[in-house]
């Protein structure tokens, strides 16, 4: 029986320290797995973010119906390419090769909603000609408005508004500054951005006609709050958020350039008669994106 007990304790004090010493060996195994399992994938996260998903362009379609919308042009296309941000920020051949993808789809209308560049001095000009000597052009018309950032630094550099402008109209985009122009039964409204020193859109909303087919084409989603509209119900297309760039998984974007945090992407019913899109942009300020990839939309017209 002493026998026994001598063998049962030694058994337990070897058996003991041996399941110890396993336990605590794969423990720390698997803390350094874990370990270096965590800084890869955050590595391959920052890998994705940095160099795929800015690049990863989505061509998203939608149904736009529009009232008093003329027999001719129900079933035509209308793309809307945003934010497009060229300067020193990222590759600009990127914007080059989205726009040759863009003009395979042959569209009817093109809207431009603003910030062509991302002005830091005047080599974004010739950046500008560089990436708009493909531009994606309308078989009806294409339009465009400005945005923040083409009016130069603190957003009030007039003389930068003006030369973009003048570049973009060299081009055969029709450029609306708080002003209407009518194609083919289609009253398209643009406004001067809400940050910029030529905001103003009371005027034209004032004397548009609401029996006619009307489309608003405005960059900061934040005027929709504002005491503007005039009764407007119909589509108005905007930018400005780029989604926020980044977005975690069932939470909101972190960082978002708008007071309403409702106004960061996509069709949004504003419940009185308007209905907001917020394209997710095609360049970025940053060269990073999770889960916003850039995007141009492609509209196709109907009656409402």
């Amino acid at each position: 029986m002493r026998e026994f007990d001598i063998f049962g304790g030694w058994l337990k004090t070897f058996g003991g320290n041996f399941f110890n010493g396993y336990y605590k060996m794969n423990r720390r195994k698997f803390i350094q797995r874990t370990f270096w399992g965590t800084v890869g994938l955050g590595a391959a996260t920052g890998l994705y973010t940095w160099q795929i998903e800015p690049f990863w362009l989505e061509f998203v379609r939608k149904k736009m119906p529009i009232r008093n919308l003329p027999d001719n042009l129900i079933g035509k296309t209308l793309m809307q390419i945003s934010d497009i941000h060229i300067g020193n920020r990222f590759n600009y051949d990127y914007i080059i090769e989205s726009f040759k993808k863009a003009q395979k789809y042959d569209p009817d209308f093109v809207v431009y909603t603003g910030d062509y560049v991302s002005y830091e001095d005047e080599r974004q000009f010739r950046q500008l000609d560089d990436v708009f000597r493909h531009t994606v052009r309308g078989k009806i018309a294409t339009i465009g408005i400005l945005g923040n950032h083409d009016y130069g630094k603190n957003w009030a550099e007039r003389p930068v508004a003006d030369q973009i402008s003048s570049q973009l109209e060299n081009f055969g985009i029709a450029m609306l500054k708080n002003s209407r122009e009518e194609f083919r039964g289609l009253n398209i409204i643009g406004f001067e951005d809400y940050w910029s020193i030529n905001f103003g859109p009371e005027e034209v909303m004032n004397s548009y006609d609401q029996a006619k087919a009307n489309l608003v084409l405005c960059h900061n989603p934040d005027v929709c709050d504002l005491d503007v509209w005039n009764g407007y119900e119909g589509w108005i297309l905007s930018g400005h958020t780029h989604g926020g760039q980044c977005k975690p998984p069932f939470l909101e974007a972190p960082m978002l350039p708008v007071k309403n945090r409702r106004y960061d992407q996509g069709e949004i019913d504003l419940g009185d008669g308007r209905t907001l899109y917020i394209n997710r942009a095609v360049g970025h300020l940053w060269q990073v994106r999770f889960n916003v990839r850039p995007e141009i939309t492609i509209f196709e017209l109907e009656q409402a």
